[in-house]
């Protein structure tokens, strides 16, 4: 069984009292949760804040991105190590606005990837596509893109520690969102390119978040589906008793 994750990705919102401020409200809300994974991914100078509020809860603190150096003269970045020593477990890569403001490749994804896990952080890999290239039927090709160019050269054991967010870009603060059957046919193709790839086990083994606009009124018929883990999810996690919803669905 595949425990579900719920990851939060602030964006560029919220300062370092806000964050606590959210987490005094948040934590009570899903105290009692269990056999599922939390995470919230604040900007980075929130992440400290973040850290001290969630210490002793099962609430894990996340990066939004990272440099594949560990350091250097590079103006502006974050490393893996940065981020660990920080007190982060998660860091998504590759996100839809990273590739269409910051000029984000396959070929960087997987730089990424492969600097969050030698420093032992936990990436959360995204995928997904545009508008157009769904309206052309391009989207598996697109997936299959991303997924040799951005992930398809980790070794196994490296794939394991992977989590894979799924989030059509024409879905993302849209207000648009995916129905359950179309993100299940993605997660279900996105899982066919695994088992090729690296087996039944690994395949059945990983984790596939949807994003795309979740909100407490969609998220139970989501994570219906069979293929669907968890959710990235971004606006309805800024607040906590909508992000609370959706952890509890």
């Amino acid at each position: 069984m595949r425990t579900p994750l719920l990851a939060g990705n602030w964006k560029m919102y919220k300062t370092a009292q806000e964050t606590t401020a959210f987490f005094r409200n948040f934590i009570p809300l899903v105290a009692g949760v269990k056999e599922r994974d939390i995470a919230i991914c604040p900007p980075f100078p929130d992440i400290a804040a973040a850290v001290e509020a969630t210490r002793g809860t099962r609430i894990g603190i996340g990066g939004q991105n990272l440099h594949w150096e560990r350091e250097g003269a590079f103006t502006g970045e974050v490393s893996g190590p940065m981020l660990k020593a920080a007190g982060c477990i998660y860091v998504i890569v590759g996100h839809s606005e990273r590739r269409q403001y910051f000029g984000e490749t396959d070929e960087t994804v997987f730089q990424r990837t492969t600097a969050a896990l030698e420093t032992g952080l936990a990436p959360i890999v995204c995928v997904g596509e545009r508008l157009e290239e769904r309206e052309a039927g391009k989207t598996e090709q697109v997936l299959l893109d991303q997924f040799h160019g951005g992930l398809g050269e980790l070794e196994p054991a490296q794939f394991e520690r992977i989590v894979i967010a799924y989030e059509p870009v024409w879905a993302i603060g849209t207000g648009r969102t995916a129905t359950p059957e179309t993100a299940q046919a993605a997660h279900r193709f996105i899982r066919e390119l695994i088992r090729r790839q690296y087996g039944d086990e690994i395949a059945g083994a990983t984790r596939i978040l949807y994003g795309g606009s979740v909100k407490p009124s969609n998220v139970k018929d989501l994570m219906a589906q069979e293929d669907v883990d968890g959710a990235l999810v971004g606006g309805a996690s800024l607040d906590p008793a909508s992000f609370a919803a959706i952890v509890n669905f």
